[in-house]
Order: structure tokens, then C-alpha cells, then sequence
């Protein structure tokens, strides 16, 4: 594998290297090669290769179906009931969301192996970062000192590697820096992947800058506790124990490191996210930049799907006017939770209806349905982003909104050491934030019910639904059905074994010691 990729972030502008360059001690002759190493890690999570959008690192992934934040959006989103895809000619987009994967997805091994190359260039820093490495090559005290801090970083990105593992695939590849780089790695179960997963969080706090210290995009102590505060939340789902104290405790330190609320929903999502009133909002962004980060990620994706097949309007969006010519349509499900009148102007509401039907009957028409204008490549000052195409929008992986959400549902559902006043507090100060005039909510009124509908609202198409669904015993079943669910016009109920996806047939086929999940 390539050791490194190029980061060329808005603000860590690295020059691609050669991967043979890379192997060699000549490479760590200048220090800043441990900045550039680092990168590329970081790199792995925007990019596919160092050769523009179309290539790909991975030998037998298609750059269209392994982008980090694309697989991970497909996984999460396009499985559930906020998002339907026109094309299902693209490869395996009609599996996915018509529920009827298997193990030769090839955006399920996009999403195992992007994952796994993670950890592979965080294991690869780590190595190259050893005290006996940096004696041997005389490093400067200041540089040590800085590696600290990188080392921690890689850990978090590794650590939130073998989260996204945990989640969608209850096992993984587990390997660290101390294993044989060329030994068949061992398998990790679900609760031996949180054990570690956990532990290293926790173990690297002190060596992570403070929250909103870093250099943009670049993990810190906020990251941390949020992939701590979404282990605890899902902790039942995970391994059968209840964590919601655990949560509001993460849930408090993140309110406390010094995040806001954008001044306006829609900063979150526009082209400027880097630098507008997002920037205090959002704690990890997935960094997309159309003149240096070229990738067919998630805002690209979703900013010139949303171009509607009638409305033309991708010239508002900042993308071309035709877009994708109406790749993405909203779920009737995910419409209706703004039926009620008091979304009329709520913020979060960019559904456009027109002439539209709210029921989809046949995907492949891309005239049914409503469209939806959450993300653009238009920026808060004025104008647009650099390309028309491949927008400078950051995907924001995590940012302070789902935190109120969580600390909220934790509270509801047992967990000690919140408060009824900032409960009430956090939700209203969303519903404000949005212009929806309901924004006097008691406790009362905020029910585990309401939770689940208003995280939608909030967080749709940000790669939090398929996750959610799980954890309120409505993705699998038939307690609640959506359009498509199970290949079906109004949904049916699917399996159990569908809360985990299915190891791919070409990663077992690689490693006899992982084995195939029940129900595949």
C-alpha cells in the first residue's frame, strides 16, 4: 500500500510523495516528514488516491465506492428512511437501500477495507514514531514534543476506525503498531473492539490539544469524547450494557470545551463551514476542498444530487444548474416529520414539494418525490465555492447539535447527572436556532418519541439514521416501515441479523480468522 496520501487541506497544504520515498530513512531526513506522515492518515478519510478523484490506493476498489465519507453516508443514511438514490445502476446503491445487500456490496467492502487502510497508516506512523526510531535519527526536542501530540492523533483516527468497524460490522481486522506488518491480523469482537476502543480514548486525553486548538480538521480532545459519548449512547446495542451515565458525563465535558451553535443552521453545511460561525460548531469535519481535495465524498455527492430532475436549481446550490439531474429525493417517511404546520419555517425544512409527489412507486422516476437543498457549495458572505463541481463544503462527521440530542435521550433514558433545566434548555436553544416557533418545550413534552423524530430533523443526511433506527428498535422488524424498506413500495420488515452488515466475501477470503456475521 502507498505509505501516505497528499493532504491538501485548506490549511495543511502537503506535496505528495513518492511511496517509494517513503520507505526510506531518506524520507525522515527533513522533520517535517512526520507532519506529512501524519497527513496522509488523515488524508485516507477525504481522499482515494494521490491522482486525482478517479483514483483509487486500494487495489480492487473503485474510487466511487470506497470515499470514506460516501461509504460511511451510503451505510448509514441511504439504508434507512431520510434518502433514495435515482441511479441504481451505480454499484451496489440499489442493495443498500432497498436493504437486500450481501457480501459482494462492493460498497460494504469499500466501507471495510477505507476503514482498514485507516488503521494501517495509523499503525505505519506509530511505528515510525517510536523513542528508538526518533533517537536513531537524531530528532530535534521541539519535533519530539510535537510528536506527541501526533501520536495521540493517529490513535484517535485509528480508534475511530475500529469505532465505524464496531458499529456497522460488530468485528474487525485488529491490528496495532506492535503486530508483524505482514501477520494475518486477529479478530476483534464487538465488545473486545469497545474494550480497546474505549481504553484508548481515554489513554491519549492528556497528550490531545484542547477543543478548538487544533489546526482545522485536525482531531482533539472534543473528537475524543464524542466517539465516547456515541459508544455510550449505543452501549445496549453494543454490548448489552447500559451506559447513559457515561454518556451525560462526555455529553458535559464537550458542552464545556467551548463549542456553539452557528449563528444559522444552514453555516453547518455551506462552503465557507471552515471558517463562518460553523466553525465552533462543528467538533470533526470530513475536509472538502474542490480546488486541492478533489473527491467524489458525501457533500459532493448530496450537493449535486439534490439538483432536482424539474427544478434545475443547481446554479442556487453553487454546482452546476442541471446537477446530477435528480440523483437524491427524500423518503416520505423523512418528509412527513415536517408536515405539522410549525416547520413551515423552521430552518431545517429545505424540502421543496412543487408539483412533486411526496410517494416515490418507481425509483428510477426522478420526478417523484420531494427534493431537499440542505447542503451547498455557496458561501455565508456571498458567491460560491472554487469549483462547480466538486464543492469546498466539509462534511461535518460530528458537531455540537447531536450532543444536546444526546445528552437529552441519555437523561430520558436513565442516566444520572443531567439536568431537567439544561435538557429543556439544549433542545429549545435548537428549535430557536432553526426559527421554529415552538421553542418553549417543558421536559414534558420531550419524549424519547420525539427525541428519535427530532434527530432527524436535525441531523438527517449526516450519517447518524441507520445507527439511531437500531438503537430505538426500528430498523429491523416491522414496527416502523418506510418506503423501500426490504424492497418493498410502503417497507417490510426486515431480520434481525440486518442490524450488522455482512463481512465481505474478499476480506474473509484474505483472513480465515474472521468469519462471516449470522444471517449471511
Amino acid at each position: 500500500m502507498v505509505i501516505a496520501l497528499s493532504s491538501c487541506t485548506k490549511d495543511l497544504d502537503i506535496t505528495p510523495q513518492d511511496d517509494q520515498d517513503l520507505l526510506g530513512e531518506d524520507f525522515f531526513k527533513n522533520e517535517t516528514a512526520y507532519k506529512e506522515l501524519l497527513a496522509g492518515v488523515y488524508a485516507n478519510l477525504s481522499l482515494t488516491g494521490i491522482d486525482g478523484p478517479e483514483s483509487s490506493n486500494i487495489q480492487g476498489l473503485d474510487a466511487g465506492t470506497s470515499q470514506f465519507g460516501r461509504v460511511l453516508l451510503y451505510l448509514q443514511t441511504l439504508s434507512a428512511d431520510e434518502m433514495i438514490w435515482s441511479y441504481e445502476n451505480d454499484p451496489g446503491t440499489r442493495e443498500i437501500q432497498r436493504n437486500i445487500w450481501n457480501a459482494d456490496d462492493p460498497i460494504i467492502l469499500g466501507m471495510f477495507g477505507r476503514s482498514h487502510v485507516t488503521i494501517a497508516f495509523a499503525n505505519n506512523f506509530l511505528r515510525e514514531t517510536t523513542d528508538a526510531k526518533l533517537a536513531e535519527r537524531n530528532v530535534s526536542a521541539a519535533t519530539k514534543t510535537e510528536i506527541v501530540a501526533f501520536r495521540a492523533e493517529a490513535r484517535l483516527l485509528r480508534a475511530m476506525s475500529y469505532y465505524y468497524m464496531m458499529d456497522l460490522f460488530g468485528q474487525a481486522n485488529f491490528a496495532t503498531e506492535n503486530d508483524a506488518i505482514n501477520a494475518k491480523p486477529q479478530t476483534y469482537n464487538r465488545k473486545q473492539l469497545f474494550d480497546f476502543v474505549e481504553s484508548e480514548l481515554i489513554t491519549i486525553e492528556a497528550d490531545l490539544k484542547a477543543p478548538l486548538q487544533n489546526q482545522h480538521g485536525r482531531a482533539d480532545k472534543g473528537v475524543a469524547w464524542m466517539i465516547l459519548a456515541k459508544m455510550y449512547l449505543n452501549a445496549e446495542v453494543y454490548i448489552g450494557e447500559s451506559k447513559y451515565t457515561e454518556c451525560i458525563t462526555v455529553c458535559k465535558e464537550i458542552i464545556a470545551g467551548g463549542y456553539t451553535l452557528a449563528t444559522s443552521y444552514a453555516h453547518n453545511f455551506m462552503a465557507d463551514n471552515d471558517v463562518n460561525s460553523a466553525k465552533n460548531e462543528i467538533i470533526f469535519p470530513l475536509i472538502s476542498d474542490g480546488t486541492f481535495t478533489q473527491n467524489y465524498g458525501p457533500t459532493t455527492v448530496m450537493v449535486n444530487g439534490e439538483v432536482g430532475s424539474l427544478e434545475a436549481n443547481g446554479a442556487a446550490l453553487g454546482v452546476g444548474a442541471g446537477g446530477w439531474g435528480g440523483a437524491l429525493r427524500v423518503r416520505k417517511q423523512f418528509a412527513l416529520l415536517f408536515n405539522d404546520g410549525i416547520y413551515n419555517n423552521d430552518t431545517r425544512n429545505t424540502l421543496i414539494s412543487g408539483t412533486r409527489s411526496i410517494e416515490i412507486t418507481d425509483i428510477s422516476d426522478k420526478d417523484q418525490g420531494y427534493i431537499i437543498e440542505k447542503y451547498s457549495n455557496d458561501k455565508s458572505t456571498g458567491g460560491f465555492g472554487a469549483d462547480q463541481t466538486f464543492v469546498d463544503t466539509d462534511f461535518p462527521l460530528f458537531r455540537l447539535a447531536d450532543v444536546y440530542l444526546m445528552y437529552a435521550e441519555a437523561q430520558l433514558r436513565g442516566g444520572t447527572g443531567a439536568t431537567t433545566a439544561n435538557v429543556e434548555n439544549y433542545i429549545n436553544s435548537l428549535r430557536s436556532r432553526a426559527n421554529n416557533p415552538q421553542n418553549n418545550l417543558t421536559i414534558a413534552d420531550i419524549t424519547l418519541s420525539f427525541i428519535l423524530d427530532e434527530r432527524s430533523r436535525e441531523l438527517h443526511w449526516e450519517a447518524h439514521r441507520r445507527q439511531d433506527l437500531i438503537r430505538f428498535g426500528k430498523f429491523t422488524g416491522g414496527s416502523y416501515n418506510w418506503a423501500w424498506k426490504g424492497n418493498g413500495t410502503n417497507g417490510i420488515a426486515l431480520p434481525a441479523h440486518m442490524k450488522l452488515y455482512p463481512i465481505p466475501s474478499a476480506s474473509l477470503a484474505s483472513n480465515p480468522n474472521l468469519t462471516q456475521n449470522a444471517g449471511y
